[in-house]
């Protein structure tokens, strides 16, 4: 037997036996549909990633404060390494899904900006891509990544794309909004996984929905028009295409440093850090294109 499956057969909290079945999907993670009398739920295990700010006593206590304000499904259990949440009977989103709804993402994004800071507790963290980004350049250095030859031009253009964002309220974001964080029930939008969440501004967010579902120009400011409220001015819509690369890079250098750090069932993390050099690469030319270099 397994090791993850006999430690999920010996968990304290099933009622009567139990069948279990491997999730796909995460890069980081494993996950398993777990069906007992009470019904389905998902076991998940992860520990903490140092390498990627990532804690799961800080993510235990935001799934908590998530569930609490109504966007996340209950977590029935934790214990260090594991944690155990309902099952959402949902579609998980692709791309497609979020450029389709986007409208819908816009306001479920801005309630869980305003709404989250009442509920979390505790000692308050910040998400700023940018130092992200330093961060995993010295953890890429001190590796000895393949590619270390091209940190200090990832390490240029994460201060060209800091220059060219305006100032925005601080507000509480998922942080990671690739579509799969995305469930979607026929009547309500759910959020998943929040192992980045904390303070930052919208940008980030918004900049995530639209890039990871490769949306075009036009679908990302009717994005970001819908969540301001209003029609985005020139210097907004500059900063919302300058995060898009901003997100890019942050995840292909997010799976740089996965590369050494990390080993998932079915992963390629070579191959996705390819995958989102290639789309940085084409978002970079739009934006330079469209808006031009940001001066030193």
């Amino acid at each position: 037997m397994r090791t993850n499956d006999l430690r999920i057969r010996t968990l304290p909290i099933w009622s009567g036996g139990v069948s279990i079945e491997p999730l796909r999907g995460g890069i980081s993670n494993e996950s398993y549909l777990v069906t007992d009398a009470k019904g389905r739920h998902v076991v998940r295990f992860g520990k903490d990633y140092p390498f990627h700010h990532v804690y799961r006593e800080r993510e235990i206590m935001t799934a908590r404060a998530a569930h609490a304000a109504g966007f996340a499904p209950a977590l029935e259990y934790a214990e260090p390494g594991l944690m155990v949440s309902a099952f959402i009977d949902a579609r998980t989103y692709g791309p497609e899904d979020v450029r389709k709804n986007r409208n819908r993402l816009a306001r479920l994004m801005r309630r869980f900006h305003e709404e989250m800071p009442r509920h979390v507790s505790g000692a308050g963290f910040m998400f700023w891509v940018f130092h992200v980004i330093r961060d995993y350049a010295r953890t890429l250095d001190a590796g000895g990544s393949r590619m270390a030859s091209a940190l200090p031009g990832y390490l240029a253009l994460a201060d060209e794309l800091e220059r060219a964002q305006v100032a925005l309220p601080v507000v509480f974001g998922h942080n990671d909004l690739l579509p799969a964080n995305f469930l979607d029930d026929g009547e309500k939008l759910w959020l998943i996984d929040f192992e980045y969440a904390g303070f930052s501004t919208a940008m980030f967010d918004l900049a995530g929905v639209a890039s990871n579902a490769g949306m075009t120009q036009a679908e990302a400011e009717e994005l970001l028009a819908t969540y301001l409220g209003r029609e985005p001015d020139l210097a907004t819509r500059r900063a919302h295409a300058a995060m898009q690369c901003a997100s890019l890079l942050r995840e292909a250098m997010w799976s740089m440093v996965s590369e050494l750090h990390l080993s998932a069932p079915g992963v390629d993390y070579v191959a996705y850090t390819a995958d989102n050099l290639a789309r940085l690469d084409a978002a970079l030319d739009h934006y330079r294109s469209t808006y031009g270099k940001t001066a030193s």
